[in-house]
């Protein structure tokens, strides 16, 4: 699925009617279907159920009003608001003047003085008032209309996008409202998946209004949403004739004293994310305790000083970097000259995928040079922290920023970036992006970024890009994520219990019934 700005948005419904010759009109009534479906969903039976549309001037209000339409035909006591005067042009303008033939009550708002009440005495509010198309900061009886609907509502559905949103932007403004569902049409609207207006869209579905797929390939957008059909496309088939080697050798370093979690964490969910091969080049000091709490993955002691590996460890690590088919290092791995060395030397040797995890992207952020001549795939890691340590950039800019930030430093860098947060942010070395959907806070706990980072390894060492490994592991660590809180219960949630949810969350999403 695809994620678009407003103004790309406007394109594809320009060409899809002057390249593909659908009316515009007939995208605004499929619009109304769509959103009658999917209440259906959420209510059993739609018949004398009190409804009421609030509508704005734009085609966000023509779509309310195709909507009322369908739901007056249905049986429904549906009742249209106008919040921002009766004055309408285009599709807008046909679809009200159908309505307003129809014995349908129609109220221009002029004052807010009863409108608690009125909200009150409704079963569902449709909110048709803004969508995409809002220009400055909600005001006046616009935002009385909103806060009363946001305090009142029962139940909220969203044509498009929730008014009040930037949907470019993600930022509120002035006010929103808070959704229980939002249909929107043809494609994400970015906004949506950014803070905080994502926390305002309730549940979200993409509902296809007949734009032919070659209308919106062909505008050439670069922002992907994540989805089941991404990961089954992209995973590759296991067959009958083939031995442990054919599914990838992992390598992975890591850990220090104090840090042993962050090891055991990343190694294993590499084994649980399909790969054949994990080793695990660990410390001298701990590599007993590891081999104790390890089964499937091989440990290999490391010369070591201090409680984190040595520099003296360099010529055994290539070594089995030449082995390798991706290589892991950082996570839990000490802050240290001796981690800054390990890199460098990896970087400037390795020939297979490089992710570089927690510790290593601190090595990193010290001499991003070490960059320069780098010639095998990369992929960093970074939470906004990390970034701002990669960047120089405040932490807070970044995370209003996550697209911009991580298209520029992937594309001057050259490397694969997983952005972490909420809808993570993957962006490919040529500035190809795409957004995670799944997760939950409950993510937000001690080593849920080591079990990612070998997720995403074992991906990388199957032959994936490495960008769609990226993506494919965050969307999986995140539905792994979300099994877990069902599981445990969202305060709960721990790194663990994410990584033993890996297997269910490759069966849910690679073993559909036909």
């Amino acid at each position: 699925m695809k994620a678009c700005f407003a103004l790309e948005m406007k394109e594809i419904d320009k060409a899809a009617e002057e390249i593909g010759s659908v009316p515009s009109i007939v995208l605004m009534e499929n619009a109304a279907i769509a959103c009658l479906n999917e209440l259906k969903k959420d209510f059993a039976d739609l018949k004398n159920m009190r409804i009421a549309v609030f509508c704005g001037k734009g085609n966000n209000g023509g779509d309310g009003f195709a909507l009322t339409r369908h739901l007056y035909n249905m049986g429904a006591n549906v009742e249209v608001f106008l919040v921002c005067g009766n004055e309408f042009k285009g599709d807008a303008k046909i679809n009200f003047d159908i309505i307003k033939k129809m014995n349908i009550d129609i109220d221009v708002i002029s004052d807010t003085d009863s409108l608690k009440y009125i909200v009150r005495s409704y079963n569902i509010i449709i909110d048709a008032i803004y969508g995409t198309g809002i220009h400055g900061t909600v005001s006046g009886i616009s935002y009385d209309v909103i806060n009363e609907i946001n305090e009142n509502s029962k139940y909220t559905f969203s044509i498009d996008v929730p008014s009040g949103i930037d949907s470019d932007s993600g930022a509120i403004c002035g006010i929103c409202v808070k959704a229980d569902k939002t249909v929107t049409f043809a494609a994400y609207k970015i906004g949506m998946l950014m803070f905080p207006a994502a926390d305002f869209v309730g549940k979200v579905t993409v509902a296809d209004i007949s734009i032919p797929d070659y209308i919106i390939n062909e505008r050439g957008i670069g922002v992907n949403v994540i989805d089941d059909e991404f990961v089954r496309d992209n995973f590759p088939k296991r067959e009958n004739h083939s031995q442990k080697g054919d599914y990838g050798k992992v390598l992975v370093i890591a850990g220090s004293t104090g840090m042993t979690g962050a090891a055991y964490l990343s190694s294993q969910s590499a084994v649980l994310s399909g790969s054949g091969l994990v080793t695990l080049a660990i410390p001298s000091l701990l590599n007993n305790a590891m081999e104790a709490k390890t089964t499937e993955v091989m440990t290999v002691p490391m010369p070591d000083i201090n409680g984190h590996i040595s520099q003296r460890a360099i010529e055994q690590i290539l070594d089995r970097v030449d082995r390798a088919d991706a290589v892991l290092i950082g996570p839990g791995m000490g802050i240290s000259d001796d981690a800054m060395m390990i890199l460098e030397s990896i970087l400037d040797y390795s020939k297979v995928p490089v992710i570089i995890d927690a510790d290593g992207i601190n090595a990193a952020s010290k001499n991003m040079d070490i960059l320069s001549d780098c010639t095998c795939p990369v992929i960093f890691t970074p939470h906004a922290v990390e970034m701002s340590r990669l960047t120089g950039l405040e932490k807070d800019y970044i995370e209003d920023n996550r697209l911009v930030v991580s298209k520029e430093f992937a594309e001057e860098y050259g490397v694969c970036v997983i952005l972490k947060g909420h809808h993570t942010v993957v962006t490919a070395s040529d500035g190809e992006q795409y957004i995670n959907i799944t997760g939950n806070s409950g993510l937000a706990t001690g080593g849920s970024g080591d079990v990612l980072a070998g997720i995403t390894a074992s991906f990388a060492a199957r032959g994936i890009k490495e960008s769609v490994a990226a993506a494919m592991a965050v969307y999986i660590h995140g539905m792994a994520g979300d099994i877990a809180k069902d599981k445990y219960g969202i305060e709960s949630v721990t790194a663990s219990g994410v990584m033993e949810c890996i297997p269910c969350a490759l069966r849910q999403i690679l073993q559909v019934e036909k």
